[in-house]
């Protein structure tokens, strides 16, 4: 599948500020970027860093007192779309270097507050018969409500209210699976099928060997989004990260069959 992807983002600022942006599909062996465009307005700095765990950049720039970003690229996914129910999990001894970080509780998942609960709601089920288990879970008791969060509502808070947007969708299922003793971790993706179109969070979980990534809203499928980033949680995966006040203008993003 090819993803024709559109998104522009227009930010206000005081003075001079440096800002860290994430916007750019990764290049990666399940996705090729077959063409790609960036557009900024004028910055004093533009330099490229590698992002978290080496998947694709971030690019830091210091504005001046406003940045518009407009980007369009072209995305062949070619990644195989795997049943995780029949993936086992790897022990944790087992498990590669890259993946152990993903064991442990971060800022918004705090999953050494889970495994009483569950072992007793998912007992008896293990591997990816678990995983998916608990993204049925958080489907049946969760309503998608905009605006009852912020950027720092937990895991826990939105366990306790069983409401929220992607984020913290996801930030659920991350902190529920890590409390099994299966690696996860967020991703931010631009996915096919999402209403309102945004930049969208889902979890990756490490299951068989490998990552596979799971929507716990149920709007994007694997094989209809594209990464741009991943990390331990939102605070990661961050589109705009103002290092200074940034007032918002506008965002707008497109994803469509190319």
């Amino acid at each position: 599948m090819k993803l024709r992807i559109e998104a522009h983002l227009d930010y206000g600022f005081g003075h001079a500020t440096d800002t860290l942006l994430q916007i750019e599909a990764a290049a990666l062996p399940d996705q090729a970027i077959e063409s790609a465009n960036l557009q900024l307005s004028p910055v004093e700095q533009f330099a490229r860093v590698p992002a978290h765990d080496g998947i694709g950049e971030r690019i830091w720039v210091r504005t001046g007192t406003r940045l518009t970003a407009d980007y369009s690229a072209i995305v062949a996914i070619t990644r195989p779309v795997d049943d995780c129910r029949h993936l086992p999990r790897v022990e944790p001894h087992q498990l590669p270097g890259e993946a152990v970080q993903y064991l442990f509780g971060s800022r918004y998942c705090q999953s050494d507050l889970f495994p009483n609960f569950v072992d007793a709601e998912f007992a008896g089920l293990d591997g990816g018969v678990r995983v998916l288990a608990i993204r049925d879970w958080i489907e049946r008791h969760f309503a998608y409500v905009p605006g009852v969060s912020n950027a720092e509502t937990t895991a826990m808070e939105s366990f306790i209210r069983r409401e929220g947007v992607c984020r913290d969708y996801s930030h659920v299922l991350i902190t529920l699976v890590r409390a099994c003793g299966i690696p996860a971790r967020m991703a931010s993706v631009y996915a096919l099928g999402i209403e309102p179109q945004d930049f969208h969070a889902v979890a990756e979980v490490f299951l068989g060997g490998g990552w596979h990534l799971i929507d716990a809203t149920g709007m994007a499928k694997e094989g209809a989004m594209a990464r741009i980033g991943v990390g331990r949680d939102a605070a990661d995966i961050s589109f705009l990260t103002a290092y200074g006040f940034a007032s918002f203008n506008a965002l707008r993003v497109s994803v469509q069959r190319a």
